[in-house]
């Protein structure tokens, strides 16, 4: 597959791959994936360009694949991935923390590019900027051809949430913080600033990675958590990211399965909490009980993607107390990146792991 090379405009410096680097370009539904190579970047000021160590399959890239969800083509998915710095622009990009980028520094991204002066960036919702890009949602062309993580190399543009990881995480347990990790403490979080997570009753519908992920965090805030999966399987695995059962109705429900929202809003105590998390959706339409939601003074929240800030605070849970779960188990398999058409349906088969992964190189 023949790309066109558009220049965009600006300061750029340009950043030769020898060798090119690869990205695997999906062109629609029923197709297979295509090898593109890529022998240079033109870096605007405040780029990055990353060394893919390795990327993990997303629920939603599966979604996207078996049309799903929609989606520009010609694409390169993949939003989950962890890498190394390799070069940055000639205007000194920042990390998260406000520390400058160096060459050499093992980082995560937000799934979003921001423009951080609109409104919306403003108010600190940055992941609905009205400028919003997303690395593996926009096709390619415009901002180049690395801009999903379904490749050797990712192009970082300005406006990335990124954030130093450390060198003893294993890539298994950090390729997932940009978007099942950061997601559920995204949740958490929401669901705290209504209420107390000290001593509350909290229910998560769907053992996902999301959801276990959320499990997870809120035990760690001194919640009793229970999770409901219809797979034993996925329930008994829940016992190790911390939950239980409850024995009164939840104070906090956490619904991360796309597939249980009446149920959620059913379940609720008087004057709790119910966070809808729209990273698994799409779902099918449900019935909404305004009255119900009334009296019993139910708060209804909606979550999708999260901030740079809960970006870096999902690494620190990661890199701190979730060493006690087994995030480090969560990819079941890791594949060649040429392999990414087997490996997406390995994802999306009945059993599959929490993660498939895909390495560069491997």
């Amino acid at each position: 597959m023949g790309t066109i090379l558009i220049r965009p405009p600006g300061h750029r410096r340009d950043v030769a791959l020898r060798p090119a680097a690869t990205a695997m370009v999906w062109i629609g539904e029923g197709h297979p994936h295509e090898t593109i190579a890529v022998p240079g970047v033109a870096l605007a000021d405040h780029d990055v360009l990353v060394a893919v160590e390795l990327s993990t399959i997303c629920g939603s890239d599966v979604h996207t694949v078996q049309g799903r969800r929609s989606a520009p083509t010609p694409l390169v998915l993949g939003h989950e991935s962890v890498g190394r710095v390799i070069a940055t622009g000639d205007g000194g990009p920042l990390a998260v923390d406000g520390a400058p980028l160096r060459i050499g520094d093992r980082v995560v991204w937000s799934v979003t590019i921001s423009c951080g002066a609109c409104d919306r960036c403003v108010q600190g919702i940055p992941q609905k900027c009205r400028e919003l890009g997303k690395y593996g949602h926009d096709r390619i062309g415009v901002h180049g051809d690395l801009t999903g993580a379904f490749g050797s190399h990712v192009q970082l543009r300005a406006g990335t949430a990124i954030v130093r990881v450390p060198e003893s995480l294993p890539a298994a347990v950090l390729a997932p913080a940009s978007c099942a990790t950061a997601t559920a403490l995204a949740a958490i979080a929401r669901a705290a600033r209504h209420r107390e997570l000290e001593g509350a009753a909290v229910r998560i519908h769907g053992a996902g990675l999301v959801g276990l992920s959320a499990a997870a965090i809120a035990a760690e805030e001194g919640a009793v958590v229970e999770v409901l999966d219809p797979n034993p399987l996925r329930r008994e695995l829940a016992a190790r990211y911390g939950a239980t059962a409850l024995d009164r109705e939840p104070d906090v429900v956490i619904e991360a399965s796309g597939q249980a929202v009446a149920a959620a809003l059913d379940g609720i105590a008087i004057g709790g909490i119910v966070v809808l998390v729209g990273s698994v959706f799409p779902a099918d339409p449900v019935p909404f009980d305004a009255e119900g939601v009334v009296r019993k003074l139910v708060t209804v929240a909606g979550v999708h993607n999260y901030t740079g800030a809960e970006l870096a605070e999902a690494v620190a849970f990661l890199a701190g107390r979730g060493r006690a779960y087994p995030f480090a188990e969560a990819v079941g398999e890791v594949r060649q990146l040429a392999e990414i058409d087997e490996a997406i349906a390995a994802a999306s088969a009945p059993g599959a792991p929490l993660r498939i992964g895909l390495a560069p190189g491997r």
